[in-house]
This record gives structure tokens, C-alpha cells and sequence, in this order.
């Protein structure tokens, strides 16, 4: 493995993530050893929040809110998309996330539980997503249509910019901003970091094409299946994409930050220095990760 300059405290971060290895190669054994590790970085739930399972348009959601009473013209609301390679991952897995973003912004955030590859591929999870946004003012919660957002890590962040493309491509409402953490974007694979980071911590190159086979099946990519083949990326809501320093997809969000402004749509670009594919997790562990929540929360915080 070739050697990325790391802080001690993300080099533990990364020890830890990799003690929970799966007993086989079996998917069910790698959706097992993700789960246990996802366990061991969530954080109690605070109190003050409330957190309901519930389904909508026959999805699985979880959905967080504060325990006070909703504003006058109902929450802001964030519709949250979980990451795992479309393949492992469920609403525990981001439920740190999800806590994080519900408490720290009064808001009520919204998770999907959408089908995963391969025994779903492509447009299973995205029809899930899509289900649900456009399903979203039938939930029992208040929420103020004009604060909504869609927000994603990894292949959730794919799921997240698809979600924009296909509402605007059908003339529906946008959501008020997309937040894409280290998205997923089908980016050609000659882009410099596929090869700088091949073999990058948590997230190689071969991993990389391992998911994107298991999500796509036989089909052929689509801009739903990978924005970065839109011809035509206008007219889309303002952007906070946020890329790891040490990650093969980090050149997917550059790219996709510099078309979205070349189109006209505000994207702003956070690379985080230190960072790589996965450290979300890292919350109050890994300072570079403290700056990094810092940077996604007061993007919402403006947003909403």
C-alpha cells in the first residue's frame, strides 16, 4: 500500500475501522461486519431527540426531529441518503450522521432505507429515493416545502445529485441545496485520484468497480446512474460537494463542482486535507473531521 500522510489520530480512526472484518467473502458476512462496525461508532441517542421508523411510499425511513414543537411553517427538513457502496448499509448505519444534523440544526431529517444491489440494482435504490422525496408532505411531521433539502455520503451523495437531475428533468420542484460528501459520480476512470489513491484506506480503486458492477448489473450507466454523464447539469440547486484529500473519488466531486458552476448552479468545494473515503465517522475523534462537520453544518445551517 502505497503511504498517504495521515494524523495519528485518523491512522486510529482507520485501525479501528478495519478490526471488524467479515467472517467470508459472502456479501452477507461484509453487510454483518459493516453493521457491527457502524455500531461501534454511534453515539447515544441525545435525549432531546425524537426518532420514528416508520414507512413511506412503501420505503423504510427513519426520520429525527427535536422533542420541542415544530415552527409555525413546519421543520426544515433534510432527506438524508445513506452511503455503503449501494450494496451494504441501513438506517443504523448512518444514524450518527443523522443524529448529528437533526440536533445540531432544529431540523427534522428524514432517512431512507432503499433497496441494495445486487439483489436490487439500478434504479431500485434511486426509484426508493425518489419515491419518498416526492412522498415527503405525507408523513405525520410538519414540514415547511420551502426548506427541504437532499444530502449523501459516498453512494448516497450519487443518490442525492440523481435525486436533482431527475426533478429537474421532469420540471418538478428542487430541493433548496444538495450536500454530496465524497459522492460517487461516475467519473472516467482515468481521473488522477483513481490512480494516486488506488489503493487509498477504507475505499481502493477495485473496490470502487467491485460496487459500481454489483449496482449496474448488465445496464449500460445513465446520468441517473452517474451524474457526471449529464450533458447538461443547469438549472440544478446550489451544491456544497465535500471530497477527501486521500480517496479514488475525490476527482468525481472536483469535476462535478467545476460543471455545476460552469452551468451556472453555485457549488462550493470543500477538500478536506487529511481526509479519506469513509471518515465521516471519525466525529470527535479526528479533528480534520470535526472541521469537516463544521463546514457541511453551516452549509445547511445558511441553506435552511
Amino acid at each position: 500500500m502505497a503511504s498517504y500522510p495521515l494524523s495519528r489520530q485518523m491512522s486510529a480512526f482507520i485501525d479501528k475501522t478495519l478490526s471488524f472484518t467479515a467472517p467470508d467473502d459472502s456479501l452477507a458476512g461484509s453487510r454483518q461486519a459493516y453493521s457491527q462496525m457502524c455500531r461501534a461508532f454511534t453515539p447515544p441517542r441525545p435525549p432531546t431527540l425524537v426518532v420514528e421508523d416508520l414507512q413511506l411510499a412503501g420505503v423504510a425511513i427513519r426520520a429525527y426531529h427535536p422533542r420541542s414543537a415544530p415552527p409555525l411553517a413546519g421543520w426544515p427538513c433534510i432527506l438524508y441518503l445513506h452511503g455503503g457502496g449501494w450494496v451494504v448499509g441501513d438506517l443504523d448505519s448512518h444514524d450518527f450522521i443523522c443524529m448529528e444534523l437533526a440536533a445540531e440544526l432544529g431540523a427534522l431529517v428524514v432517512a431512507v432505507d432503499y433497496r441494495l444491489a445486487p439483489e436490487h440494482p439500478f434504479p431500485a435504490a434511486f426509484e426508493d429515493c425518489l419515491a419518498v422525496w416526492h412522498h415527503l408532505a405525507d408523513t405525520p411531521f410538519a414540514i415547511d416545502p420551502r426548506r427541504r433539502a437532499v444530502a449523501g455520503d459516498s453512494a448516497g451523495g450519487n443518490l442525492a445529485a440523481a435525486l436533482c437531475l431527475a426533478l429537474r428533468d421532469a420540471g418538478q420542484p428542487l430541493p433548496r441545496a444538495q450536500m454530496l460528501i465524497y459522492p460517487v459520480l461516475g467519473g472516467p476512470a482515468d481521473l488522477p485520484s483513481r490512480h494516486e489513491c488506488s489503493d487509498a484506506p477504507l475505499l481502493s480503486s477495485r473496490d470502487l468497480e467491485r460496487y459500481e458492477a454489483l449496482y449496474l448489473g448488465r445496464l449500460q450507466s445513465t446520468s441517473y446512474a452517474a451524474p457526471l454523464l449529464a450533458d447538461n447539469l443547469s438549472d440544478l440547486p446550489p451544491a456544497l460537494i465535500a471530497v477527501a484529500q486521500w480517496d479514488p473519488l475525490r476527482d468525481d466531486g472536483i469535476l462535478y463542482g467545476e460543471r455545476l458552476n460552469a452551468a451556472g448552479v453555485d457549488a462550493a468545494l470543500y477538500v478536506g486535507t487529511g481526509l479519506i473515503h469513509g471518515c465521516l465517522r471519525g466525529r470527535g475523534q479526528v479533528p480534520e473531521v470535526d472541521q469537516l462537520y463544521r463546514t457541511l453544518l453551516a452549509f445547511l445551517a445558511d441553506t435552511l
